[in-house]
């Protein structure tokens, strides 16, 4: 009679490899949405984990009879996987802001639709940015440079292998801070353009008071801004492909702080 034999130490190290996978794939834009089925997460992350486990060779890794420490190394890899979606959310989160400060420059910040991706409100221009931003994401192939970033992740910090480091915690504070950094230059045409009308506009209220500015000013503001948007995104698809291109890099420099 036929037998199977499982090997302890290989069936930890997989499942160290489907728990980063499942973390980075449940925290990066698209698949993060509440709209993506959990199953085909999950799917997705075994059937990535299944190519990967034989390409990756893993061999000389311990393994933990003990509960506690597994648990823990459980946590490490979630950890570490949501650190990685990270560095692509703090893109997506700078895009997001440069669209909410054009549109309350605009007038429109009242205007809000639904984001599918977050499940929550979100203004008309950050959802422009947020679509135009995810259409790059894909043409320029920048999920294949993720997906090499996180197969070099093993090998610079196998399973079982996070450390905290402070050096790694302050680079993750520097991913935060900067979003508003990509959110002034994303939006900068936008932002300028509207700054230099807003302070035509005083200029005209106060030599012409008789103009009721208010009712001026609101069309005028919403079409500049619309138009500078349409001219901006040659700028844009400039900027977020170096961005973009860019990521592999950040991701590997965020796991070197980890050693």
């Amino acid at each position: 009679m036929a037998t199977l034999t499982v090997n302890l130490a290989q069936l930890q190290i997989f499942f160290m490899i489907f728990v980063r996978l499942a973390a980075l794939l449940s925290s990066i834009p698209v698949l993060a949405s509440k709209n993506v089925p959990a199953v085909f997460k999950v799917g997705l992350a075994l059937s990535i984990s299944l190519i990967l486990f034989p390409l990756l060779k893993l061999n000389g890794m311990p393994h933990f009879n003990n509960a506690v420490a597994f648990g823990l190394g459980i946590a490490a890899e979630l950890i570490l996987g949501f650190a990685i979606g990270l560095a692509v959310k703090a893109i997506f989160a700078g895009i997001q802001l440069a669209g909410k400060l054009a549109g309350y420059q605009m007038g429109l910040a009242i205007a809000n639709v639904l984001d599918p991706a977050s499940s929550m409100q979100v203004p008309l221009i950050s959802q422009v940015y947020n679509l135009v931003a995810m259409l790059i994401f894909v043409i320029i192939n920048a999920h294949h440079w993720l997906l090499q970033a996180l197969i070099e992740s093993f090998n610079l910090v196998p399973p079982f292998g996070f450390q905290i480091n402070p050096s790694f915690v302050d680079y993750l504070i520097h991913l935060t801070a900067n979003i508003f950094i990509i959110a002034i230059k994303v939006g900068a045409p936008v932002i300028a353009v509207l700054l230099i009308t807003s302070v035509a506009l005083g200029l005209i209220a106060r030599t012409v008071p008789q103009m009721n500015i208010f009712i001026v000013a609101i069309p005028l503001k919403i079409v500049i801004g619309l138009m500078f948007l349409v001219f901006g995104f040659s700028h844009l698809s400039t900027y977020l492909g170096q961005l973009f291109s860019q990521l592999a890099d950040t991701v590997v420099l965020l796991l070197k702080m980890i050693k």
